[in-house]
């Protein structure tokens, strides 16, 4: 068993660095691991025909673990490991660990691999797997429940093509087996009804003649408080079946119980009604009376609001999916006019409105004008009316009015060319207009014209930069930067016009150049890479942009510099093959303001951690260059500290501070995602260690490194222990001046509770009481009342994270 454990223990630090990496070079562990698993399946069999029920457990929690770290790696040899599966699940003298373990196995390989592999072997396994459904003891019934839903998909995987395996032998007994289960009003309730809505899902045109008696029995599921949030998913489960399973026979009473659903007070009940009714307007629309639609649409304006924006978007969706087909429902579009516009009206000035909520309300305002039953005039109105300030709710923010541009371009797009240039015309006149005062209504107009212009060519309308560029002499700065964002989007719409001009005036404006860059960012911003790594910038537009942004690094203005650096930082995503040998180089450069302030380092290293975040392998292949000039950014540098004089006292700042804060937020996240790339050695001395000596500030991130890299690589971190020791002890035994504000009180005992939160994960790594002064650390924890208490509560909560954690797994 001792051997099984250090095995598991080793599976999940190969899995540890996988994580990130989709790759498996012929030196990575698991390549190597790959290659041993013929070796370990043959030595696991071995096992598994032991006497022995902690053995054969053992090797089940082996095998397991080996298949959530290589998946797809023993489709050569299920066959070899279907007799142990058997002789586990139909031993009735077999502990109930030794099933649950053989079921949970089954049920990970089965979903890791190709369906195709088990086509053999579903006769010896679903046996077995069925007697274990009806099994006495709710654990493994629960298990076995499970384990059917993938032999169900692994049965019958894809509809639409010819079917090389027969599966209609297996229909009825799985059937079968699964409605005693549901019919029993037991513990498995749950699984049974999901089990079962996968079924029907599934084999349903082969279980016509049962349909009348299970799908009254899903719906019945739906009146119990316990089981109605499953039932209410498995009839999504049903609805999205591209066989259309006839559910006539309960279609009017699964509509009313899902509408009455959304009144109630459970959240998840509130969502997966919506998201079910969602895919049964979708699948049985046209069986659905006025009356149903008109009673649904009536509780959707109390779901719409900015206090749940998941709510929100699935509320909005619902609402575009039923106004989809008007054809047959003539009216919907006039009663979710009259119900649900006014709400949409109020949530769009929301400071709080974005990602999916957003998307989905500017769907439903394409979807609103295209019904029969709303003129496109009055919603352009009602949404440009939006924007003045009420004498109830003020002024808008900033980002409301974004929201609203970004719905009147949806809007004018779905209404068609001519209504779209109409529009564009209007929005030029106010332009226009330099005589009226209104600035509230030229900033929005700019807004519009840029949402607009990022999603249609405007080139048809003469001189529109040329109006846009006029606003940049503005004297309101919400003007000014308006129109940098306008000119920026409208250019996205068509490169090969606008871009030259704006590079073209950065060149020959010397006043307007700031602006002109935040322009050139956002058209930099919008370029998307398609799966071919290709995106719409032209190398040749590339290299124009790189050569000017470099010319403008030494810029006098720090603002210009600035945004220079978020430029390069936006390029280093799209282009990090053409963009990082030239950063590398102009770091020699003697000019000051070339080699970067510190906020342009700032700036770069942010752009390193939002690519290590969201595209990692960009950047996994330059690490190795990237990584010391990174570590380099943590270190304290005397000549950024400087003295204020204030007269009767001095005070010290740190310029360097919010780039080491930065640097080392960016190795956490490497950490997170390009790990198998990163030597932690090298990195925790010495650059580590100084960071938990250095501000509050910086300690704060360098706890939770410390943390993941005692989880993740144990041994790099139990290697130098001791050295970690003194710097945690100082921060735990620091107490704040006598005369000391609540504020900075607060912020000590803040960072006293992360410095134990890195000790309670060192404490965990196997071999740490090896360590003579963490030993005595621990010691002195516990002699104080005061830190021991604390150090309790700190591993009470880590120990409730990780439970929750293997249970999301489970």
């Amino acid at each position: 068993m001792d051997v099984f454990n250090a095995f598991i223990e080793l599976l999940r630090q190969t899995g540890n660095v996988r994580k990130g990496s989709g790759d498996t070079l012929n030196s990575s562990p698991l390549w190597m691991l790959k290659q041993e698993v013929p070796k370990l399946v043959k030595s696991l069999n071995r096992q598994l025909r032991e006497k022995s029920v902690k053995t054969k457990v053992g090797a089940f929690s082996v095998l397991k673990e080996l298949v959530v770290v290589l998946p797809d790696c023993l489709a050569d040899h299920i066959g070899s490991l279907v007799p142990g599966i058997e002789k586990a699940l139909n031993d009735n003298s077999s502990n109930s660990n030794l099933k649950i373990e053989a079921l949970i196995f089954t049920r990970l390989v089965m979903a890791s691999h190709s369906p195709s592999v088990f086509h053999p072997y579903i006769r010896a396994l679903s046996g077995p797997v069925l007697s274990a459904v009806s099994d006495r003891y709710y654990k493994v019934t629960a298990e076995a429940l499970r384990v059917c839903g993938e032999l169900v998909r692994a049965i019958r995987p894809k509809f639409e093509m010819p079917q090389i395996f027969d599966f209609k032998p297996y229909v009825h007994p799985i059937y079968n087996a699964i409605l005693t289960r549901l019919a029993n009003q037991d513990q498995d309730q749950e699984c049974a009804i999901s089990c079962m809505g996968l079924v029907i899902s599934t084999f349903g045109d082969k279980l016509q003649g049962e349909l009348p008696m299970c799908l009254p029995l899903l719906v019945d599921r739906m009146g119990n408080e316990i089981t109605r949030l499953t039932a209410v998913k498995a009839f999504a489960v049903i609805a999205s079946s591209p066989l259309r399973i006839d559910l006539s026979c309960v279609l009017e009473h699964v509509f009313a119980e899902l509408t009455t659903f959304l009144r109630k007070a459970n959240r998840a009940l509130r969502q997966a009604s919506l998201g079910t009714l969602n895919c049964l307007v979708v699948a049985y629309g046209d069986k659905i009376t006025s009356s149903t639609f008109e009673a649904i649409i009536t509780e959707l304006p109390s779901l719409i609001s900015d206090a749940d924006l998941h709510m929100t978007a699935l509320a909005l969706e619902l609402c575009c999916t039923m106004m989809a087909d008007q054809n047959r429902h003539r009216n919907v579009g006039a009663v979710v006019r009259d119900r649900v516009l006014p709400q949409a009206l109020v949530l769009v000035r929301s400071s709080l409105l974005q990602g999916q909520a957003l998307q989905a309300l500017q769907n439903f305002f394409a979807s609103l004008v295209q019904s029969a039953n709303t003129s496109f005039d009055a919603l352009l109105g009602a949404l440009l009316s939006s924007a003045k300030p009420s004498p109830q709710l003020g002024g808008l923010a900033k980002q409301a009015l974004y929201s609203i541009a970004q719905c009147v371009a949806v809007l004018c797009l779905a209404a068609g060319d001519q209504k779209c240039a109409s529009t564009v015309e209007m929005l030029m006149n106010i332009l226009r207009d330099s005589t009226g005062s209104n600035s509230a209504r030229q900033h929005l107009a700019l807004l519009c014209l840029g949402e607009i212009g990022r999603r249609k060519d405007l080139s048809q309308h003469a001189n529109i930069e040329g109006i846009v560029i006029e606003s940049f002499q503005s004297p309101f700065e919400e003007i000014k930067s308006a129109a940098s964002y306008a000119l920026g989007n409208i250019a996205v719409g068509n490169l090969s016009k606008y871009l030259p001009f704006i590079l073209n005036q950065i060149d020959n404006q010397q006043k307007k150049q700031y602006l002109l860059l935040h322009s050139l960012k956002e058209v930099i911003a919008r370029q998307t890479v398609d799966e071919a790594g290709q995106v719409d910038l032209q190398d040749a537009n590339v290299d124009k942009i790189l050569r000017l942004l470099f010319n403008h690094c030494e810029s006098e203005e720090e603002g210009v510099r600035n945004v220079v650096a978020e430029c390069l930082g936006k390029i280093a995503l799209i282009e990090p093959e053409k963009l990082v040998p030239e950063l590398k180089e102009r770091t020699l450069s003697p000019a000051a303001f070339t080699r970067a302030t510190v906020h342009v380092r700032r700036a770069a290293v942010s752009a390193l951690s939002t690519a290590a975040h969201n595209k990692p392998n960009l950047i996994k292949g330059l690490l190795l260059e990237l990584l010391p000039l990174l570590y380099e950014q943590t270190v304290v540098k005397q000549e950024l500290i400087r003295t204020v004089d204030l007269g009767p006292f001095k005070h010290t700042v740190d310029d360097g501070l919010e780039l080491r804060k930065a640097a080392f937020e960016c190795v956490d996240t490497l950490l997170d995602n390009c790990l198998d790339q990163i030597n932690p050695s090298s990195f925790i001395i010495p650059y580590l260690q100084s960071g938990l000596n250095d501000h509050y500030d910086v300690k704060m991130p360098c706890h939770l490194i410390l943390s993941k890299l005692a989880d993740k690589c144990a041994s790099a971190v139990l290697a130098v222990l001791d050295s970690l020791v003194e710097p945690l002890e100082k921060t735990i035994t620091h107490k704040p001046k006598q005369d000391a504000v609540k504020q900075e009180v607060d912020r000590n005992e803040d960072m006293i509770r992360s410095a134990l939160r890195a000790i309670v994960s060192l404490n965990r790594i196997s071999g740490g009481e090896c360590s003579a002064k963490f030993k005595m650390l621990m010691d002195s924890i516990k002699k104080s009342n005061a830190l021991s208490e604390k150090y309790n509560a700190v591993r009470h909560e880590s120990d409730t994270v990780v439970v929750g954690d293997v249970m999301d797994m489970n």
